[in-house]
C-alpha cells in the first residue's frame, strides 16, 4: 500500500498547490508583481523554492494562476446562487449575501484585483486581464443585468439602467474591503473583525434594497429586512 505524500512534497500535489497559491494570493495582494517575492511565498507554503517552480513555471505564471482562482472562485460561486430558483428579489439578495461572503473570506483578493486593474497605470486592461474578464468578469455582468431587467418587468425593482446599477451593486460590496486602512483610521477597531463585517453585511443588504426594490414588492412579502 503506497502512503500519502505529506503536505508541501510531490506526493500530494492537490493540497501543495493550494498552499502555495494561498501563499501567493496574500504576497501578490500586498506587492504585486513586481512587489512580491518568491522566496516569501516559498516560506508561507512551507516548501522550497524549487518545488515552487515545479508547480508554476515561473512567478508570472503563478500571479496567473492566483488571479485565475481568485475570479473562478467567485464566478463558481456566484453563478451556483443565480442558478437557484426564486424570484428576482430573492436572486439578488443571494447574490448580495454570496460576494460579499466571498471577498469577505479572504480580505486580499479585492487588492489583488485592483493592483491588477491598475497595472498599466489604469488607462487600459493587462492581456491577462482582459482574458479573465472574458471568461468570468462578462458572463457575470451579463446575468446580473438580464436579474436586474426581470426584475423591473415584475414591478419588484424600480426603473433603473440595469448597467449602472449593476456597477453600483459590486462598487457597494467590495469598496470597503479596499478601504480596510482608511475604515480603521476613520472607526476605532479591527475593521476585519467578526462583527464589523457582519454589521457592514447587514448594512450593505439594507442600502441595496432600499435603493432598489419598489413598495410593490413589499406588498408582496418582499419587504426590506432589519439588519441583524
Amino acid at each position: 500500500m503506497t502512503k500519502a505524500g505529506r503536505p508541501g512534497s510531490r506526493g500530494e500535489p492537490e493540497k501543495t498547490r493550494a498552499a502555495i497559491l494561498e501563499a501567493a494570493l496574500e504576497e501578490f495582494a500586498h506587492g504585486g508583481v513586481a512587489g512580491a517575492r518568491t522566496d516569501e511565498i516559498a516560506r508561507r507554503a512551507g516548501v522550497n523554492k524549487a518545488l515552487l517552480y515545479y508547480y508554476f513555471k515561473d512567478k508570472e505564471g503563478l500571479y496567473a494562476a492566483a488571479l485565475e482562482q481568485v475570479f473562478s472562485g467567485m464566478f463558481s460561486r456566484i453563478s451556483a446562487v443565480l442558478d437557484e430558483k426564486g424570484s428576482p428579489r430573492e436572486k439578488l439578495r443571494r447574490y448580495v449575501e454570496a460576494h460579499f461572503d466571498y471577498i469577505a473570506s479572504s480580505p486580499g483578493y479585492p487588492r489583488l484585483v485592483q493592483r491588477e486593474f491598475m497595472r498599466t497605470g489604469g488607462r487600459s486592461l493587462s492581456p491577462m486581464a482582459s482574458r479573465i474578464l472574458d471568461r468570468y468578469g462578462k458572463p457575470l455582468y451579463a446575468r446580473l443585468g438580464a436579474l436586474i431587467e426581470e426584475g423591473i418587468r415584475s414591478g419588484e425593482f424600480r426603473k433603473v439602467d440595469p448597467a449602472q446599477t449593476v456597477t453600483s451593486l459590486i462598487g457597494i460590496i467590495v469598496f470597503y474591503f479596499i478601504s480596510l486602512p482608511a475604515q480603521q483610521a476613520m472607526n476605532a477597531g479591527d475593521p476585519t473583525s467578526s462583527d464589523r463585517i457582519a454589521s457592514r453585511r447587514a448594512a450593505v443588504l439594507d442600502f441595496i434594497s432600499a435603493a432598489l426594490f419598489t413598495p410593490a414588492a413589499s406588498g408582496k412579502g418582499g419587504q426590506r429586512e432589519p439588519a441583524k
